[in-house]
């Protein structure tokens, strides 16, 4: 395989310089091992023969084999096109080519027989094929059995590039090799009973037959999960011991005193659990690296102050840092009013603090008055310092740069301990790779009281039963939210745009005040009609989903999602945890057109069944792959993955995970002889990526 990593693509037979660099550019092909593991994404099954007489529009990819009985070039420049007609002896049909129309009418012989492979369509309720390739009987022959459909770009496709060259060019590379070593430890073949490397590549270009391939995308899929998890693991161990952290030994007055007389409420099962494990982490001498994860309203904040406050204990001040000011302020507030009693001085910094207020907040950090800092992007500037920062914690990291959050790592001399929290439920296999190197913990409860949010599905037909529902709860002195997908109307979509919407519920709802708020208002203004909101002077708030995070309004009840068909199932339960925030039945509204494709249908009626977001989490999966969640990875891939799929590979993805486990638990560094190769080419994979694992 290493040699392969040092053959340049122009080298390989049939491709040359300028074909190179165009696979480069468009496919990230740089070797001749990018090219093998450029693996087909589907497959066609060439082994059948079809009658002309039989073809209709909706069949898949099909081959017929005949003659052609005439050829001619019609239309002139840019109409121009090859006109053939084909016949099988059952039936005739017309062929028709609008590229290489000269390369072609030169190498197609009247009277020879050929095998056509291509999508039937109808034409003038004839039978067409449209830019099929064209094999002579001895060449089809080589391709029949299942065929390989390659990953392409447009660029490609016009420049003459397609599967067929694809395939070529690889089984040139295959056929120059008499066989592939073997990367994985031999004690893992065995144990999970995977096909060889060798054997894998080839049934993946040039299956043999449908069990086979099965076997072969198996053993590459698990290749990939397990060199990640190796990976990750082999770095967040190495972390763990070279990274020195401070010690949290004491449990002090700071927490005793919020625990024994600021409580808000009894901690859950899983809140005690959590900070139970945070103290742990935090007591080893190493820095601690974990990921809180929990559901919309699990009180994922109330153990973060706790973690804090176990800082303070120890001597050491804390940070909370929040992706906008609406959130950062959303949890200054939140933290101010649960510690102020127990003498804990809190303040915010963000782009909009007053200079008066930046000088008395960099005085208070550094002279230790000030113990936890609340803010934006803005504690990451080099006047912030701290005289003994201990732990931070990040709220929603994915929506921070890996060079801006190691920024706060430099500010002190050890490196501080780290909590990431996140209220994206993320299923556990996922977790794996997704936060692979993180320690992860899991509130798993909702506090006792809360009541379930119900979620109703509405179509645009019981548009006036919804405003009545509305009407009942402003009457009761209760606010609604109201949301929208776009900011203006868009004439190439049918969806109900914010201003249209605006206008419409101040006329319906003249009565009360509307506030309205979307991404392109300036800062200010936004935080005015949010304010307007949450201090109870406006009863209905009229947004997009910027609101998806970062507001708490324990007094709205009701959320309207207009084209909630056009929302994934997890900002759905992002924005329905806007609701059900204080002691009141509150109301989730999904609000539709009434024609739908039905697995949309089903998804929306998901969202009415259950509240649960990691059920959910994993439905949206299913429902649109791994998506954006792979976008939040910490350390990112060690290679792309060609074969395996977050979404749908869960359970390769544990075993890769326990397989993992066990051969570093044995070989921590991959020094035993039958491991080497493994060491190697992992090494050799990860070598392009950026090591960021210090700072997860």
């Amino acid at each position: 395989m290493e040699a392969l990593r040092k053959i340049d693509i122009k080298y390989v037979k049939g491709i040359g310089p300028k074909r190179a660099e165009l696979l480069t550019k468009q496919l990230d092909i740089h070797t001749a091992y990018d090219l093998v593991h450029h693996f087909p994404t589907s497959y066609l099954d060439r082994s059948t023969f079809y009658s002309i007489r039989d073809l209709t529009a909706d069949m898949p990819t099909i081959q017929v084999c005949g003659r052609f009985v005439s050829l001619n070039v019609l239309g002139e420049g840019a109409r121009m096109r090859l006109v053939g007609l084909f016949s099988d002896g059952s039936a005739t049909m017309e062929v028709v080519w609008f590229q290489s129309i000269k390369t072609i009418r030169k190498n197609i012989i009247l009277g020879e027989q050929y095998v056509l492979f291509g999508k039937p369509g109808m034409f003038n309720g004839r039978p067409q094929l449209v830019h099929p390739e064209v094999d002579t009987l001895k060449t089809a022959a080589t391709r029949q059995g299942m065929r390989g459909v390659y990953p392409l770009t447009e660029t490609l496709r016009n420049r003459g590039i397609g599967t067929r060259q694809l395939q070529e060019w690889i089984s040139n590379v295959l056929s120059s090799r008499p066989k592939f070593s073997e990367n994985l430890p031999p004690s893992v073949l065995e144990q999970y009973r995977l096909m060889g490397a060798d054997d894998a590549i080839r049934q993946l270009h040039h299956p043999t037959s449908p069990d086979l391939l099965k076997k072969a995308r198996e053993r590459m899929k698990f290749e990939e999960l397990f060199m990640i998890q190796v990976d990750m693991l082999r770095r967040a161990r190495r972390r763990k011991m070279a990274t020195d952290g401070f010690r949290f030994t004491r449990v002090g007055n700071f927490f005793n005193n919020f625990y024994n007389t600021c409580l808000p409420f009894p901690l859950t099962n899983a809140q005690k659990r959590v900070i139970k494990e945070i103290r742990a982490n935090c007591n080893t001498g190493h820095q601690m690296n974990r990921l809180v994860q929990g559901d919309v309203g699990s009180g994922k904040t109330l153990v973060a102050l706790m973690a804090m406050l176990l800082a303070l204990d120890n001597g050491f001040q804390a940070c909370l840092m929040a992706p906008t000011e609406i959130l950062a302020t959303q949890h200054y507030e939140t933290l101010s009013k649960m510690a102020a009693a127990a003498g804990v001085n809190v303040r915010l910094l963000t782009g909009s603090t007053r200079k008066r207020d930046r000088e008395s907040i960099h005085a208070g950090l550094a002279d230790g008055s000030l113990h936890i800092l609340v803010g934006t992007h803005a504690v990451l500037e080099d006047p912030v310092k701290f005289q003994n920062l201990g732990l931070v914690v990040i709220d929603e990291q994915h929506r921070f740069g890996v060079a801006q959050r190691a920024r706060l790592w430099a500010k002190n001399s050890i490196p501080p301990h780290v909590l990431v929290m996140t209220a994206t439920p993320i299923p556990r296999t996922l977790a794996m790779t997704v936060y692979g190197d993180l320690d992860v913990s899991v509130i798993d409860e909702l506090p006792p009281g809360r009541k379930p949010v119900t979620t109703l599905l509405r179509y645009d037909n019981a548009r006036e039963q919804v405003y009545r529902g509305i009407g009942r709860q402003l009457a009761e002195g209760r606010q609604v939210y109201i949301v929208y997908p776009l900011i203006e109307e868009n004439e190439k979509l049918d969806l109900r745009s914010l201003t249209e919407g605006y206008e419409d519920i101040c006329e319906i709802f003249n009565n009360y005040r509307v506030a309205f708020v979307h991404g392109k208002l300036k800062p200010e203004e936004k935080d005015h009609q949010m304010n307007l909101f949450a201090s109870g002077k406006a009863q209905i708030l009229v947004a997009t989903t910027v609101i998806e995070v970062g507001v708490n309004v324990p007094n709205a009840t009701t959320m309207v999602i207009e084209n909630a068909e056009r929302f994934g199932l997890s900002q759905l339960h992002q924005l329905r945890g806007r609701v059900g925030r204080g002691a009141a039945q509150s109301y989730c509204i999904l609000m539709s057109k009434v024609k739908l494709a039905k697995e949309t249908r089903e998804r929306l009626e998901l969202m009415t069944q259950t509240t649960d977001g990691f059920r959910i989490a994993e439905a949206d999966m299913k429902f649109r792959g791994p998506g954006d969640i792979e976008g939040t990875m910490q350390s990112g891939m060690p290679f792309n993955l060609h074969v395996a799929n977050l979404a749908t590979d869960g359970q390769i993805i544990a075993l890769a995970r326990t397989a993992a486990e066990a051969l570093l638990d044995a070989d921590p560094e991959l020094q035993h002889p039958a491991n080497v190769p493994f060491r190697i080419a992992l090494e050799s994979a990860v070598s392009r990526t950026a090591d960021w694992s210090q700072i997860s």
